[in-house]
């Protein structure tokens, strides 16, 4: 018999009875019957029920063992009777009645328990995560990162992909947040960087004619965590093509995405259905206006519209002041709110004050009649114009964001949100995709008063050449798109400007001469010069995929060894200060840093 065990801990059966069998794992829970002793042993596959009358000779040893503790049980497999038998256990219709036990490792007092799902202080749970992920829904967490991840490779190699790994230490790139850097012992003075992404490096894979590459990519942002984003690190499903539309790029990522979420929809028993293909598709502007965002939650109903012409010149002076004055209304339906008292729409109003607003104005509607202030002023007739536009029923009252039109977008946005929420609109099992594309190739910089890039400075604008020479450059649109899952954005991608003479005039018009291109881009313009095809890609992220699946609403409970949200180790103690030697080998002085 070996060692340690004979079979895991989810792995016997009723036809296993008379067995004589070796078990080895956690004690997960000690139940005493007064003279019967259960004990439920845990590893990484499941549990099984060991047991232990009063005049056997483990009795004591069993009796003794604190939660956690590791043993090994001998023992004979027994069928449980019909009544005691637990159907919600693989091994549920068995128990091992134990002979031997062997204490491989005694567990001291716990920082906090593993059985039950109480929840815990994000700082213990992080210090002690290898107790924490012993914790059944954690567990399966990250068994399931790992089956999603060994999914996604066979997929991407069915699509004719092919998985290179690129550098992690490189130079410093500008992706848009702040880079880690890696001082030089070799270059005094002199430091790498950590990716952002493998952006650069995936294209010079294209021009160096790879033609279809992917990788789990680490990338590194030194960034302020949220809810949907890890601090410092994450990890990315990066692919590219070569000689591709936009459309060959979504033809190909589609099935991928939509062969994961049908594959892993059922985790946890939650059984939701995954829009079909084709993924919709959904221009930047419409998305503004329609949802208040560019990452839109497309199982909320409620669409917001602009009902800023039907308030010029009305009864209500406030609104249309704002409309002559170049601002706008957005109306944000809220159904089936005849039902509703009023605290629910003033609630709404502070709602949206505590979030920095000027407030949310509202009418309500009640078999067909308007209610509130902003319809007293308004006018039956007005109200019912409103109501036509926006295809309201006699019992759906709406709301109002207005002011300058970013803001108004944003506030109909979270109201959007909010109600959709509060009226339990959102189905829960399902996973709507969509694409946002069109997006504008440039903005306008309000802080510096310049044009500046809106997107990703390498994507090939609409009309190329011609349009950067001959359009106004805040109506030119590029070739960007996003990837949206349930109002999760799980990537940005682009189909690239591979030509030199269009990356020169598209930096020209944000402001940058042809000395910094080379300067600051030299790898990828002198690829560009040697002979590129045409390319483009994405990197739908991981750990976004997973907690979407895992229907988990923090990205922490999908990584296996997190960091706090102010980047934190707290289990390895990181960051932590050098040592003086490691200071001087690296000619590095600390300096102290600014005051708070």
């Amino acid at each position: 018999m070996h060692a340690y065990r004979t079979h895991n801990c989810a792995q016997l059966r009723e036809a296993d009875a008379g067995a004589s069998v070796r078990l080895s794992g956690w004690v997960h829970r000690v139940r005493d019957h007064g003279g019967l002793l259960f004990v439920d042993l845990r590893d990484h596959y499941g549990i099984t029920q060991i047991v232990s009358d009063v005049d056997s000779p483990v009795f004591k040893a069993l009796e003794s063992l604190r939660a956690e503790s590791v043993v090994t049980v001998t023992g004979d497999v027994v069928k449980r009777a019909a009544e005691a038998a637990n159907a919600n256990l693989p091994t549920g219709a068995i128990e091992v009645r134990a002979r031997e036990v062997v204490v491989q490792s005694a567990a001291q007092e716990l920082p906090l328990p593993v059985a039950g799902e109480a929840d815990y202080p994000e700082d213990i749970r992080l210090r002690y995560r290898f107790v924490d992920l012993r914790r059944e829904r954690i567990h399966k967490n990250i068994v399931l990162r790992s089956q999603v991840i060994a999914s996604i490779r066979r997929r991407m190699i069915d699509q004719g992909f092919t998985e290179f790994q690129t550098p992690i230490l490189t130079a410093s790139s500008p992706e848009g947040a702040r880079d880690y850097l890696v001082p030089s012992r070799v270059h005094p003075g002199k430091f790498y960087a950590l990716p952002q992404a493998p952006q650069m490096f995936k294209q010079l894979l294209m021009v160096a004619g790879f033609d279809r590459y992917f990788q789990i990519a680490p990338c590194f942002r030194d960034e302020d965590a949220r809810a949907d984003r890890s601090p410092g690190e994450f990890y990315q499903l990066d692919f590219e093509m070569s000689f591709v539309t936009q459309e060959d790029v979504f033809a190909a990522i589609e099935p991928v995405l939509h062969g994961i979420f049908e594959e892993f929809a059922d985790f946890d028993g939650k059984g939701r259905q995954v829009s079909p293909l084709p993924f919709r598709r959904i221009p930047y502007r419409e998305s503004m206006l329609k949802y208040g965002n560019d990452k839109p939650d497309l199982r909320n109903p409620i669409e917001i519209s602009d009902v800023s012409a039907l308030f010029q010149g009305s009864g209500f002076g406030r609104f249309a002041s704002i409309v002559e004055g170049g601002d706008v209304v957005r109306a944000i339906p809220a159904p089936g709110t005849a039902e509703k008292s009023r605290k629910f729409f003033d609630d709404m109003n502070s709602w949206a004050q505590s979030e920095g607003f000027a407030g949310l104005g509202y009418a309500t509607r009640k078999g067909g009649e308007f209610g509130g202030p902003i319809a007293k002023n308004h006018g039956e007739a007005g109200m019912q114009a409103i109501a036509e536009a926006l295809g309201l029923g006699p019992d759906d009252g709406v709301f109002f964001a207005a002011g300058k039109e970013a803001q108004a977008a944003k506030l109909a946005g979270l109201a959007r949100t909010r109600v959709g929420e509060e009226l339990g609109l959102i189905d829960p099992k399902r996973f709507e995709f969509c694409w946002i594309v069109d997006f504008p190739m440039f903005e306008y910089d309000e802080d510096n008063k310049k044009i500046d890039f809106s997107h990703n400075p390498f994507s090939m604008p609409q009309g190329e050449l011609e349009a950067l020479e001959t359009k106004d450059p805040l109506d030119i649109l590029a070739y960007q798109y996003d990837i949206v899952c349930n109002g999760v954005e799980l990537s940005s991608g682009a189909i690239r400007n591979h030509k030199p003479e269009i990356m020169y005039m598209a930096f020209e018009i944000a402001g940058y001469g042809r000395e910094e291109v080379d300067t600051n881009f030299a790898g990828m313009i002198n690829a560009f010069k040697c002979g590129a095809p045409p390319h483009g890609g994405s990197a739908p992220g991981i750990d976004r995929i997973v907690m979407l699946l895992a229907d988990e609403p923090n990205i922490r409970e999908v990584i296996v060894f997190p960091m706090t949200q102010k980047a934190e180790d707290l289990m390895m103690g990181a960051p932590a200060p050098a040592t003086p030697k490691q200071l001087r080998e690296l000619s590095i002085r600390v300096v102290d840093g600014p005051k708070a």
